[in-house]
Order: structure tokens, then sequence, then C-alpha cells
């Protein structure tokens, strides 16, 4: 099988959004274009797209796979016009997005040490606890923790995350440790706002959702931490936002068996444009460091 022309025409089936299409727009036949999605399908021993009469979906591995897909042919395509950013000096304006806590704590550092050595480079940096558009906003790259809901978007993974209970040791001392996380919603709670009062849990292999009651609700990830090392309350944060807590002891992290599956911490940017020689450098350099600075989240 040429595996680059399978990937080539399975990315095209997405973007086209029906087989028919994509066979037009490679100037195949539609048979051609089912037969070359199924070898890849058996090669790999997964399904990629479920499909019907009216409408493809990609499945979760199809969805992992496309990112890959797209990677590798945007960069086979650059070796191919002989463009190889990495010999190319960076320079210009360089424009990152990230999370505000895990921005200022994992990646400013890593930012400052990668512009001490690039000096025709400058960086944009914008620290946002909100998903933006990167084409709309004219920014190169985003460090997102989650799936992509996105598809045009490539994801380069960096490691993964969890949301984690936690409380002071004198808030356990004084209420007890909850067994179950129902229990959770008799409990005073410190909520980061943005994602809400229902808490989401795993229990029985499925999805259980807690309400609880907010004695604080705040935007500051800062705040919530403080708030709950101070004893107001249990939370739910970000296991890298509590790291350094957990380990002083001024937080302890609870009812682990019920915690949701882990979420993927990932460098994503835009499919459809040609990776300039800085954010090419930048992805290349900053990657295994950030990836080495996350902490372990069990």
């Amino acid at each position: 099988m040429d595996k680059l022309k399978a990937m080539t025409t399975f990315v095209r089936i997405v973007d086209s959004g029906s087989l028919t299409a994509a066979a037009e727009a490679l100037g195949n036949s539609t048979a051609a274009v089912v037969r070359s999605l199924a070898a890849l399908e058996r090669q790999l021993g997964v399904r990629l797209i479920n499909r019907n009469t009216r409408r493809l979906a990609l499945t979760d591995e199809g969805a992992e796979y496309l990112a890959w897909c797209r990677r590798i042919l945007g960069e086979f395509e650059a070796i191919e016009h002989g463009f190889d950013a990495r010999r190319l000096q960076a320079s210009g304006v360089l424009r990152i997005t990230a999370p505000v806590e895990l921005g200022r704590e994992h990646l400013l550092p890593l930012v400052n040490q990668f512009l001490d050595a690039h000096p025709a480079l400058s960086i944009e940096l914008t620290l946002l606890d909100r998903i933006v558009d990167l084409l709309e906003e004219g920014l190169d790259l985003a460090l997102r923790i989650g799936r992509l809901p996105d598809s045009s978007l490539v994801a380069l993974p960096l490691g993964r995350t969890r949301q984690v209970i936690c409380a002071s040791p004198q808030l356990i001392a004084r209420l007890g440790t909850p067994a179950h996380p129902v229990q959770l919603a008799e409990l005073p709670c410190v909520c980061f706002a943005p994602q809400g009062r229902q808490w989401s849990f795993q229990a029985d292999g499925e999805v259980l959702n807690v309400e609880v009651t907010a004695k604080l609700a705040t935007n500051q990830v800062q705040a919530v931490r403080s708030a709950c090392e101070h004893g107001l309350g249990f939370t739910r944060l970000l296991h890298y936002q509590v790291a350094p807590a957990l380990a002083a002891g001024r937080l302890q992290r609870l009812l682990q068996p019920f915690e949701p599956p882990a979420l993927p911490v990932q460098l994503v940017y835009p499919h459809a444009r040609l990776l300039s020689a800085r954010v090419r450098q930048f992805m290349d350099w900053i990657a295994p460091r950030l990836a080495a600075a996350l902490p372990d989240a069990g």
C-alpha cells in the first residue's frame, strides 16, 4: 500500500465530506476511494470513518489519525518544495495563545529561553481561559487542553493532565474524607467559574455528574487554589494547577478512583497554513521541553 497516497485520500474524504466529492477532487472513481479507505482501515486495524448513505462521521481513532496525517503530509509537502524551515533563521512575529495558568507557569519560562536564542524573533503571547479561533484572531499556534472539536486543526500531543478533587488537610480533618463523589453535593465547594458547578466523574464505567454548592466561585485559578488551601471548601482543578500544593502538602488529592479520563495537552495550528520557519523552529524546540515540564498526573 502507498501509505502517503492512502493518507492523502483519507484527508480528502474528510475535507470533502463525502466519498463521491473526494473522488472527484482526486480524479479517481468513487469505488477506488472506497477501496483505499477500506484498505487503510484494515492496515491500521481500526475503523476511521462511520459512513452511511447520508453522512460521514469520524471515529475517535479517525480524528486522532487525521491529526497525524495532516502533520505528516504537511511536512512531506514542505520537503517536496525544498522548504526546510529548520535551516532558515526564525524571524518576525510569532503569535501564540495558551490557558492562563499553563501559559504563565510552564510555557512562559520556555518562551523566554527561546527568545534569548532567537534575537530576530518576537512573540505575542495571549493568555486566556477560553478557546479562540486561530484563523480569525491571526494566531499561529495554541497550547490547548482537551480533545479538538475542530478537525481542521493539527495537534501535536505533549502529554496528559487530569481533573482532580482537592481539599486542605484542615478541612478534611474538620469534615472528613468523602468516599464517593455524590457526597460533594452536601459539602462546601470552591468552583472555577468557567467550568460551572456540575462536576463529572467516572463511576462503574459510566459518567456521573454531581451538582455542587459553591461557597465561592471565581474565574481565577489562583483564587480558587488559595481559597481551597485556606480551607474554604473542596475544589476541582486540573492536576498541573495544584501539583505544587499537592507536593507541599497544602492540599490533598481525593476521590482518585472516580476521576474522569485524562485530557490531552497539545500544541495546535491551522492545517491549511504552510508552517513558517518561526513556527516550525518554535514547535520543534519547545515541544519536548514543554512535555518534560508538565507534572505527571498519575
